[in-house]
């Protein structure tokens, strides 16, 4: 189980431990994958990594597209920290998949992040991660961190405008970014520290990204919200200054800034 640290925070019940690599070569979905793992017993600190999905999730139930030629991995983590530090992975696992494209294409594309978790080239989104949580049998909490990252292929009608790496110039195979995201994944989740190191992270972050200082539109579950986006708290709450002069924070949401030129997939 999770131990408690001086500082009262907990560290993850399998830190330290050798990360392992489930490969298929084509799976319904590997948060289905990594989730089914942990309610068996599973670890953790193990990725799954599939070559194609035949059921590929988004948020809120949207599918995803999910054809070979593209990179579609889960890690799963075991209690990884207290449930009020649950809602940072998301920024841990965005700011490591931009790592590992910068990593990847040899650090000549860095990138961008959209709030919370997308990753953008010139407005257009080439990679998601959806975190999907469960308990295991003794009744820890088990998180599913899936990263799908377009390499090759992207989608065309989407709300957010898509493209690939290869489009943007850049011909990297899932294989080897699944390579560099490993790597940067384990030292983000252990730069993070179950909550404790949240402060690099969010900075490592901030760095990445885009659309601070101008216009956005926020879907909410109940409506939509609108204003100058102003950046993020110290929880990783969206910072939000509205036309009537309030400032508001949001939790959960779909992020739309003004639409680019279209783009053709090759």
């Amino acid at each position: 189980m999770a131990t408690d640290s001086p500082g009262g925070e907990r560290a993850s019940a399998s830190a330290g431990a050798p990360w392992r690599v489930i490969a298929k070569p084509t799976t319904e979905s590997t948060n289905i994958d990594a989730l089914d793992l942990a309610r068996s017993g599973d670890p953790g600190r193990v990725w799954v990594v599939a070559d194609r999905q035949e059921g590929g999730r988004a948020r809120r139930g949207r599918s995803w597209t999910s054809e070979s030629g593209n990179l579609y991995a889960s890690a799963l983590l075991i209690d990884p920290g207290l449930p009020r530090h649950l809602p940072e992975l998301p920024f841990v696992a965005a700011v490591s998949a931009a790592d590992a494209v910068a990593e990847a294409t040899g650090g000549r594309l860095v990138p961008g992040i959209k709030w919370p978790n997308d990753l953008m080239i010139a407005g257009r989104k080439c990679a998601g991660i959806l975190l999907e949580t469960t308990r295991d049998p003794a009744g820890r909490t088990a998180v599913a961190v899936g990263i799908g990252v377009n390499c090759r292929h992207f989608p065309l009608a989407t709300e957010t405008p898509a493209t690939s790496l290869l489009t943007e110039g850049h011909d990297v195979l899932p294989e080897r970014l699944f390579e560099a995201l490993r790597s940067a994944f384990a030292t983000r989740v252990e730069e993070w520290a179950s909550g404790l190191g949240f402060p690099a992270i969010r900075a490592a972050w901030l760095k990445r990204a885009v659309g601070i200082g101008g216009p956005i539109r926020v879907r909410l579950v109940d409506g939509e919200d609108t204003g100058i986006f102003e950046g993020i708290d110290e929880a990783g709450l969206l910072r939000l200054a509205r036309p009537d002069g309030t400032h508001g924070k949001i939790s959960a949401g779909d992020v739309f800034f003004p639409r680019p030129e279209k783009v053709s997939e090759e």
